[in-house]
């Protein structure tokens, strides 16, 4: 089978990438994929296990079909949560998209499909010269929206979607993320959005406030059949 991975974006920090991902990734090995993925840029961390990592890529290294080292899920680590070209600044340590890269096509070898978790939103900087952008043009990963369900979400979600539209990178859809427990008029923004951007989200994800509970048997939120359509539709899957 042909090698297939995606690029999560969203638009803004917050909006539930990481639940998006290993939702995803959790879809995706029910229809028998060897699944992993990266969050190749973090800032924020614990110290666990000796050494300092991050919840969200800690959650990601748990989720994936294959053992992985941390690193190879996020390479690079900054302990302050600010925007990663400051924490690298502070940190003396440059962000590189070539070590990234390498990281991520060692991935491919290993699975089916590698899911590749931006940091902040789609023109985060991360370092003088790349943005975000940047990294998944240089991994050329199409690209999929997590919207965020909150006042402000229309905005920035169409925003996003003109700017990756005028990069190199393929859009393959949108997810919609309740990311608190009641948002007013959440159907009525999804409509909205479902118009303005010419399809339906791929899938609308329930509010989550643990990542961890992924593997207490929750639903992803996901209607398998059309997003695998939608995604890779030159594949056929077990469960239909």
């Amino acid at each position: 089978m042909k090698q297939i991975g995606f690029f999560i974006t969203g638009t803004d920090t917050g909006v539930g990438k990481t639940w998006a991902t290993l939702c995803l990734m959790k879809m995706l090995q029910e229809q028998g994929l060897k699944v992993a993925a990266m969050k190749p840029v973090a800032t924020g961390a614990v110290f666990y296990e000796g050494r300092w990592m991050n919840e969200d890529a800690l959650a990601l290294q748990r989720a994936a079909s294959i053992a992985l080292s941390y690193d190879a899920v996020n390479p690079y680590l900054f302990e302050p949560p600010v925007s990663p070209h400051i924490a690298a600044e502070l940190a003396g340590r440059p962000i590189e998209l070539t070590p990234i890269v390498r990281i991520f096509q060692e991935l491919q070898e290993r699975t089916d499909c590698v899911l590749v978790e931006g940091v902040g939103g789609w023109k985060a900087p991360l370092n003088p010269r790349e943005k975000v952008a940047d990294l998944a043009e240089a991994l050329g990963l199409p690209v999929i929206l997590v919207v965020g369900l909150r006042l402000g979400c229309l905005n920035h979600a169409l925003l996003t979607h003109e700017a990756i539209k005028s990069t190199s990178v393929d859009f393959a859809g949108w997810i919609a993320n309740h990311v608190a427990r009641e948002f007013p008029y959440a159907a009525e923004n999804i409509r909205t959005l479902d118009a303005s951007l010419g399809f339906p989200p791929l899938a609308v994800l329930p509010y989550q406030e643990r990542l961890r509970q992924l593997s207490a048997g929750v639903s992803t939120g996901f209607e398998a059949e059309r997003i695998l359509r939608v995604l890779v539709p030159s594949v056929t899957f077990r469960n239909f």
